[in-house]
């Protein structure tokens, strides 16, 4: 099994990179259309110096290294969906793509050309979509009736355990066949036979289970707590044997949290992680934050300089409205905004608190005396807050995101908040966000949370983009604006 495992893997490897070489070769053909016809001697006489194969040899070894990288030839039996192997392969050849105009700009001005990087990306991105959609059809066909299988065993009976076989006997294309449970005899055993399931070994005859029966794979789901010294025990028994030992990452049983594998050192690091842990789109979103503030700064500065201007002449005090907030996992940083209101706007909100008319762990009146002559105003319009572009420029904040809240209100989330609320500040804090376009300071602080939570759950670069587009028509109708 595994020497046949290996001979597919090196298979794979070499067909990929057979694909990568067509991929170039139909690239470069494409850059000689306006030459007329020629021979394919003479096809082979482009260029065709050492240098020139040198600079191949290594583009494929690059290749085949971003291939292994993105997790091309690990076993994909419990792989993600379609889709996410379809994004792997376009984040794969994209970085490909790039290392071929780097090259191209160093070594060979042909590589260098849009036309030929693009159409590189483009073939090598069909081509390898094609063979994995085939490779993966392929396969499902074979497992379905019965080859490429592989036998596993369920150290286990509790219902986690009942579940994921149920799961894994809905998907034949996986290629499992589930040989039974082992266990000892609890309470939930009646429970457990009910359902027609039935025990191929007790825990004590389990390493003689083992030894005598073709057995590929080990889940255990057993208590942690309870058998850690007996897993580990079975653990070590299977790798000695070159068995694979599986186990359920979620042993804390945790509703939310995504898991993710790492390694330090060598060793490895599971991640249970509840908020977003999309790099290649948080990548993005940090990209758009950073052009999007960058013009809009540029764009608006002859509005910056007028209110600059009207602050400084109704009122005295400075221009800018320098407050500490609650940034990425509470970090601390200044948060800039036009003053709206007098200089000791803060040292009088003690005499204020009475008044307060919003719930949570927030401060909102109507009419507070200490808004300045064009404070309103600046509020109504969300001008006040286009400083906080520099904040995002310089990466404290995003375009999109839940809003920094000041010390006095985290401060209050002691007495007004639960723990689920404080996954807000998981994230980095923005400008505007759902809350913006629904409702916004006529939003209960309980809706605001949740609005907020939800942000972070469903996030997507389209999701911030539809905030964005949304955001401009309620600062103009001014709906909710405190």
């Amino acid at each position: 099994m595994h020497v046949n495992r290996r001979l597919y893997t090196n298979g794979v490897k070499l067909f990929d990179l057979l694909l990568m070489a067509i991929s170039f070769a139909v690239s470069t053909l494409t850059q000689y259309h306006r030459v007329g016809s020629f021979s394919f001697a003479e096809v082979f006489k482009i260029s065709a110096t050492v240098g020139d194969f040198l600079l191949f040899m290594a583009l494929l070894g690059i290749w085949h290294l971003l291939f292994s990288w993105f997790g091309f030839y690990v076993s994909r039996r419990f792989a993600a969906s379609r889709w996410e192997e379809i994004w792997d392969i376009t984040k794969a050849t994209t970085v490909g793509a790039l290392v071929v105009a780097v090259s191209g700009l160093m070594f060979h001005p042909l590589l260098a050309s849009r036309g030929f990087v693009v159409m590189f990306w483009v073939a090598a991105t069909l081509s390898l979509v094609l063979s994995r959609a085939g490779i993966r059809a392929g396969l499902a066909y074979a497992r379905r009736h019965g080859r490429n299988t592989r036998n596993m065993l369920v150290i286990g009976t509790n219902a986690r355990a009942v579940q994921m076989v149920q799961r894994i006997q809905r998907k034949p294309e996986l290629g499992y066949r589930v040989l039974g449970f082992a266990d000892e005899e609890w309470r939930g055993m009646e429970e457990f036979r009910k359902h027609g399931h039935s025990l191929v070994s007790d825990l004590d005859a389990l390493p003689t289970y083992v030894r005598r029966n073709v057995v590929d794979e080990v889940v255990i789901a057993l208590p942690i707590r309870s058998y850690h010294t007996f897993a580990s025990e079975v653990a070590s028994a299977c790798e000695q044997q070159g068995i694979v030992v599986r186990f359920q990452s979620n042993i804390f049983d945790l509703k939310e949290a995504r898991q993710r594998t790492e390694e330090l050192d060598g060793d490895p690091l599971i991640s249970h992680e509840s908020t977003i842990s999309d790099f290649w789109g948080l990548m993005v979103k940090r990209a758009i934050d950073i052009v999007v503030s960058l013009t809009a700064i540029i764009i608006v500065s002859p509005v910056l300089l007028l209110t600059a201007l009207l602050v400084k002449l109704t009122s005295p005090g400075p221009v800018l409205f320098v407050q500490k907030r609650l940034g990425l996992n509470k970090r601390m940083f200044n948060i800039y905004k036009f003053r709206t209101m007098v200089v000791d706007a803060e040292a009088r909100l003690k005499d204020l608190e009475h008044k307060n008319e919003a719930d949570g762990a927030v401060f909102k009146i109507k009419n507070d005396p200490r808004i300045t002559p064009i404070g309103g105003f600046l509020r109504k319009t969300s001008i006040d807050e286009l400083p906080q572009l520099f904040n995002v420029l310089k990466g404290e904040m995003s375009l999109v995101g839940p809003r920094p809240l000041q010390v006095r209100d985290y401060e209050l989330f002691e007495v007004h908040c639960q723990d689920w609320q404080r996954k807000r500040f998981s994230v980095r804090p923005g400008i505007t966000c759902l809350w913006q376009i629904m409702g916004r300071s006529s939003t209960t602080f309980e809706r605001w949370m949740e609005l907020d939570l939800q942000y972070i759950r469903t996030w997507s670069v389209w999701l911030d983009l539809e905030i964005l587009a949304k955001t401009l028509p309620a600062v103009l109708r001014g709906s909710g604006a405190a």
